[in-house]
């Protein structure tokens, strides 16, 4: 039975690309209703991270409403009938109805239909089956407007047979239930997500990253590990890894207090890295691999996960501090300092104090080069580099303050000395 509410329409809700979209897909006729969490967050007063929206007109129809309204159609899934309007600066995922034929918990086949009833039942969690008319107009086929009141992340219908459908809901309960929940989960949905523990080897290291990197940014991310943890979930997706909520939590605090007195924005990194705290390079690779990242996150997370490159406990004095950001890089520092201070290794504040200052701090240009060692005589090769490198440690032991008249100075003592030899 459908609960018929209303909302006021949101900002986002009567924008200029908001209504074009709009106009042209329901120029046939056909019904266009907001969708998903786009929905859900204008019931919380938040706004959406996206816009999405189902009609009962095929993929086929709702490229050519777009294009005959001079939209750009692009059909990033139309197999599962999806087509991304573009309306400039904005984008909506247009999503014709449709209903689950067939699905092995990866993918699933799917049939369009014109059932609002029906595509809701085959969504995935009731707070995010809410359908809105333009006008604000809600439609609930599942309850989710009062499960959202009352706090509950629940899937729709039976919880197994959800989870079956797609694994990678059993990620996306913990996230909702997280950000979302007001008490203790819904013991069913949490069964589900604890009994289909063994198949979450199924999914892509790229669905499980996307989802987990968005578990590990909430700010309540140690409730979710916690249940993770406790349900098997965590072990079957990273079984290297070692949950602990005390510094986990202490690090979150860390990040927020840095934030509070700085445009630093609290990252992940540290977090994914927190719950490895005894790992060597070959495991180090394999979390890697495992969640399929990026080179360059790669290098960041195997660096966290690699031993320390300078002791904490050498960071209690500013010029040390400087020296050691000069040395091993700003963003490395930062993180290292975070997971040294939520292992009670270093001070909390003394950390936070310290990584506020390097908002600010502009490492350093070193003023000599590779030239000037061999204008004094040397040959190319590996004493080049050398020397080159002592003389910049001296220089930043020297809090960066000699000229680079002085490095001269000092560079023509070694090639003495090396006379000498």
């Amino acid at each position: 039975m459908t609960g018929v509410d209303r909302i006021d329409p949101p900002v986002w809700m009567t924008a200029a690309p908001t209504q074009a979209a709009l106009k042209a897909l329901s120029s046939g006729g056909a019904t266009v209703r907001f969708v998903g969490g786009c929905v859900r967050d204008a019931i919380l007063g938040l706004q959406p991270a996206d816009v999405d929206m189902a009609t009962t007109e095929p993929p086929e129809t709702v490229i050519k409403r777009l294009e005959k309204a001079k939209l750009k159609a692009v059909p990033t899934g139309i197999a599962h009938g999806t087509v991304t309007a573009v309306v400039p600066p904005a984008t909506f995922q247009v999503t014709t109805l449709r209903q689950d034929v067939e699905t092995d918990g990866r993918h699933a086949t799917v049939s369009f239909g014109t059932d609002w009833a029906a595509d809701a039942a085959r969504r995935d969690f009731t707070i995010n089956a809410l359908y809105a008319d333009a006008d604000g107009v809600l439609h609930d086929y599942t309850g989710g407007r009062a499960d959202l009141a009352a706090g509950l992340v629940r899937f729709i219908g039976d919880a197994e047979a959800r989870v079956a459908e797609d694994y990678l809901r059993v990620l996306r309960f913990f996230r909702f239930h997280a950000r979302f929940a007001k008490g203790a989960p819904d013991a069913a949905a949490l069964a589900a997500c604890a009994a289909a523990a063994d198949k979450l080897e199924r999914l892509s290291g790229e669905r499980v990253r996307d989802e987990l990197l968005k578990i590990l940014a909430l700010p309540n991310a140690a409730e979710a590990l916690t249940l993770m943890q406790q349900s098997g979930v965590l072990a079957a997706l990273l079984p290297d890894a070692t949950f602990d909520a005390a510094p986990f939590s202490r690090l979150v605090a860390l990040q927020q207090a840095v934030a509070q007195d700085s445009e630093l924005v609290p990252e992940v990194w540290p977090r994914l890295a927190i719950l490895f705290p005894d790992v060597d390079e070959s495991r180090a690779e394999r979390v890697a691999e495992r969640l399929k990242l990026s080179n360059a996150q790669r290098l960041r997370v195997t660096a966290l996960l690699g031993p320390a490159p300078f002791a904490p406990t050498a960071l209690v004095d500013e010029a040390t501090w400087r020296q050691t950001l000069y040395r091993f890089g700003v963003e490395r520092c930062r993180d290292r300092l975070l997971l040294a201070a939520a292992a009670d290794a270093v001070e909390g504040p003394a950390a936070v104090a310290r990584i506020i200052a390097s908002a600010t701090w502009q490492r350093p240009v070193f003023p000599l080069r590779g030239a000037d060692i061999l204008a004094v005589g040397f040959t190319p090769g590996p004493t080049v580099s050398a020397l080159l490198s002592e003389l910049e440690d001296w220089w930043a032991t020297e809090g960066f303050r000699p000229s680079r008249e002085a490095c001269l100075v000092r560079l023509q003592q070694r090639v003495q000395i090396a006379a000498q030899q």
